[in-house]
């Protein structure tokens, strides 16, 4: 073989190897786990997303998640938290549970936990303070059980005549004795009585309102922060219609899904967050060195197609209060 055809086959066979060598060298692609305690499907991760993009991840292209739905069940959350934890995740993210941020803390502490949720994270045991969370845990949180006295007084001024109310909460959750203890002191400075009413499955939420319409003295109900009530939020909003019960939710999506009222945090915002904290976390940040955050954006939100088949009027200057009215 000639001298020059020698070098030139030479060179050929070193190019090809080039990109092998180069796919070798890649770092693999970060996989981050979501831990949701809900359906698939009832959560939106809009804002989550869209707090990964602004630190310049995007999933499916530079980013894979496992997606992992306890389907309302919290005795699975353990097993699925437990999973993910075997896996090769970078991060593992809850957003909107309680139980979810805990079932992930418990299955491991070297893996960072990024969570979004309505209770107080320092009181759950998830940090060890909101400045300095320490551990493998932060995230953001929107002290959602402070609320429920503002929403009390909406439902109150929307119907000034009525006596008797209901909160519907869930008696698993973290911020049940929050409801109860807020609500009932609400209630007796307005003059009103309120009786707590518990579900934690979609077919307790149907019996509550079978109930409900078997009494028919409850006059206005309160629906409290759940995830189970917002993966259920358009069944919520069929039944308060069809047994013509006047509720107000915590959550802007319920009142779009045809609930009456809502006043609540901006989840999208808050979910932005967390996508933010989450690409943090993946350039290298610790949790120990990130404060947990306050969500700051609160929404209050007016269905008048809603208002209008419960035969109800709102006054002008509550929908000049609104952040939203739905026509």
């Amino acid at each position: 073989m000639k001298r020059r055809e020698f070098i030139t086959l030479l060179g050929g066979a070193a190019g090809a190897s080039w990109p092998l060598a180069a796919r070798a060298q890649q770092p693999a692609m970060p996989v981050i786990g979501l831990l949701q305690i809900g359906p698939p499907g009832s959560w939106d991760f809009t804002g989550f997303r869209q707090g990964l993009k602004e630190l310049g991840y995007f999933e499916g292209q530079n980013l894979a998640v496992e997606y992992r739905w306890a389907n309302g069940d919290p005795d699975r959350l353990r097993e699925l938290a437990a999973d993910l934890s075997n896996r090769p995740v970078r991060v593992i993210v809850s957003l909107g549970s309680t139980l979810s941020a805990r079932a992930a803390k418990a299955a491991t502490n070297t893996i960072p936990v990024a969570f979004g949720l309505g209770s107080d994270p320092v009181q759950e045991g998830l940090v060890a303070s909101v400045n300095r969370p320490g551990g493998n845990v932060t995230g953001v949180t929107s002290q959602s059980g402070a609320l429920f006295g503002k929403q009390f007084g909406i439902l109150h001024d929307l119907l000034p005549q009525a006596a008797h109310f209901a909160v519907l909460s869930n008696l698993q959750s973290p911020l049940h004795e929050a409801v109860v203890k807020e609500t009932q002191a609400v209630a007796s400075v307005i003059g009103v009585t309120v009786e707590v009413l518990t579900a934690h499955t979609s077919k307790e939420i149907a019996a509550v309102f079978s109930r409900l319409a078997n009494e028919k003295n409850i006059q206005g109900l309160l629906v409290s922060n759940d995830p189970l009530f917002i993966s259920e939020r358009v069944q919520l909003a069929i039944l308060a219609a069809r047994f013509a019960v006047p509720a107000i939710y915590p959550f802007r999506e319920q009142a779009e899904a045809g609930g009456l009222l809502s006043y609540g945090p901006d989840l999208v915002d808050r979910d932005r967050q967390v996508g933010r904290y989450v690409g943090r976390i993946l350039n290298g940040e610790k949790p120990a060195d990130l404060p947990v955050q306050q969500e700051s954006k609160f929404e209050f939100v007016i269905n008048l197609k809603t208002a209008n088949a419960l035969g109800l009027t709102i006054s002008s200057a509550m929908q000049l209060l609104a952040d939203r009215v739905i026509e």
